[in-house]
C-alpha cells in the first residue's frame, strides 16, 4: 500500500511539472517510482514537455529511441528498425566492398575512392545512429572492413586527406565503429594509441597540414605524410570529433587524454576556431545528425559523457542556451546543415534531449 502510495504520488508530480492534460495523447510507460523521478527531474529543467512529439512520432525510429532512452522502455528489441524502408534504401545503396558509393566527386581534391570513404562514413552514421545497426549485421562487417581497410601502420585510418593524417575523420568514424559493437576490436585500441600521439603540445587535436599553414592542395600534391607543429593551438572542430571516439568508449572516455582534451574543448565552446576552417563561432550553433562536425549538441554530448557537469559554467551556458531555444511545441527548431530529409528537428530534439537527461537525472 505504501509503494502503491508513493508511486502514485510520484506519479503525480510528474504529471505536474511536465503540465499534461488528461487528454494527453502520449501514455508514460513508466515502472517504478525511481524512473518518475528522473523523468521528473529532467523534464523540470525544459520550459516544454518535448516527450509527446517525440513518442507520438510518426517516424518509428525516433519513438522507439524516446522510448528507450528517454522513457526507459524495457526490452526493446531494436533490430525492428532494421527493415524499415529508409533503412533498407541505404543498405540496397552499399557496395560489394562495403563502401557507399560518393554520388558526385571532384578530382582535383581527392581521389574517388577517398571520396567513398566520406560517402560510407554519412551512411554508417544513419545505419547507426537512427536505425541502431550493429556489428552483428552483415551491412556493417562490411563497412567496418572497408575503413579498417585504410588504417595504416601508424594506426590512423587515412585517405579522405589523402596522404594526409586526419585526426577528426578518424575519430569520427571510430566513434560509429564503437557505437556498432567494436571497442574490443585490436584495431580501435591502434586507433586510440596514434590519437594519443597525434595531440597537439596543449593536449588537443589540429589538422596536422593546417598547423604548417598548407592548403588544401596539399591532400594531391604533397607526397609525403606531414607532421604537425605541435607548437600551434588546438582546434576545436577537430578535437569535438576526435573526443566523440573517446566518449563513446566505456574505458578511453576517463582516459588522462580525454579530460585533457574535454577541458579544452569546454573552454572554446561559443568561440571563433584558431583555425580557417569552419572557423566561424556561429558554425557552434549549425547542427547536424548523425553528429558531423562540431556543434553545441555534439560537444555537450561528448563532454557530458566525459563526465563534465553543469558546474562548469560553459556547460551551463550550453544548456542554458538550450533551454531558451526550445520550442511550445516541446521540439527545438534549429539552423540545421545536413540530412533535412531525415526529420532533422525530431532528431537534434532527440539528442538535446539526452543530454538534458544525461546530466540531470
Amino acid at each position: 500500500m505504501e509503494e502503491d502510495f508513493e508511486l502514485a504520488t510520484t506519479t503525480n508530480a510528474l504529471l505536474h511539472s511536465v503540465n499534461l492534460h488528461r487528454d494527453s495523447m502520449v501514455i508514460y510507460h513508466v515502472t517504478n517510482s525511481i524512473e518518475l523521478q528522473q523523468m521528473a527531474t529532467w523534464l523540470s529543467i525544459l520550459k516544454y514537455d518535448p516527450l509527446p512529439p517525440l513518442l507520438a512520432s510518426e517516424n518509428k525510429a525516433i519513438a522507439f529511441f524516446a522510448e528507450r532512452d528517454l522513457v526507459g522502455k524495457k526490452k526493446t528489441n531494436v533490430k525492428l528498425l532494421w527493415d524499415l524502408p529508409d533503412a533498407q534504401r541505404i543498405v540496397r545503396k552499399q557496395q560489394k566492398n562495403g563502401s557507399w558509393k560518393y554520388p558526385k566527386n571532384n578530382a582535383n581534391v581527392r581521389s574517388p575512392e577517398n571520396y567513398d570513404q566520406i560517402e560510407t562514413f554519412r551512411n554508417l552514421g544513419y545505419l547507426v545512429e537512427m536505425y541502431g545497426f550493429d556489428r552483428s549485421s552483415p551491412i556493417i562487417q562490411k563497412a567496418a572492413e572497408f575503413f579498417f581497410g585504410f588504417q595504416t601502420k601508424e594506426g590512423d585510418i587515412r585517405g579522405i586527406l589523402g596522404n594526409q593524417y586526419g585526426p577528426y575523420y578518424t575519430g569520427a568514424i571510430l566513434e560509429l565503429l564503437i557505437k556498432a559493437g567494436y571497442a574490443d576490436d585490436k584495431r580501435t585500441e591502434k586507433v586510440f594509441a596514434w590519437l594519443s600521439c597525434i595531440r597537439q603540445d596543449d593536449g588537443g587535436w589540429a589538422i596536422p597540414m593546417r598547423t604548417l599553414n598548407k592548403k588544401l592542395v596539399a591532400i594531391l600534391k604533397e607526397p609525403r605524410t606531414l607532421e604537425p607543429d605541435r607548437s600551434k593551438p588546438f582546434s576545436h572542430m577537430v578535437t569535438g570529433m576526435v573526443l566523440r571516439a573517446y566518449a563513446a568508449h566505456p574505458q578511453h572516455r576517463k582516459s588522462r587524454e580525454a579530460q585533457e582534451a574535454g577541458k579544452l574543448l569546454l573552454s572554446n565552446l561559443f568561440k571563433k576556431d584558431h583555425y580557417p576552417d569552419r572557423s566561424s563561432a556561429a558554425l557552434w550553433l549549425r547542427f547536424s545528425f548523425p553528429f558531423w562536425f562540431t556543434d553545441l549538441i555534439s560537444a555537450t554530448d561528448s563532454l557530458s559523457l566525459l563526465g563534465f557537469s553543469t558546474k562548469e559554467p560553459q556547460m551551463k551556458k550550453a544548456i542554458d542556451w538550450f533551454v531558451s531555444k526550445q520550442s511550445r511545441n516541446g521540439l527545438w527548431q534549429l539552423s540545421t546543415l545536413r540530412n533535412k530529409k531525415y526529420e532533422s528537428e525530431l532528431w537534434v530534439s532527440l539528442a538535446t534531449c539526452r543530454i538534458v537527461k544525461r546530466l540531470y537525472s
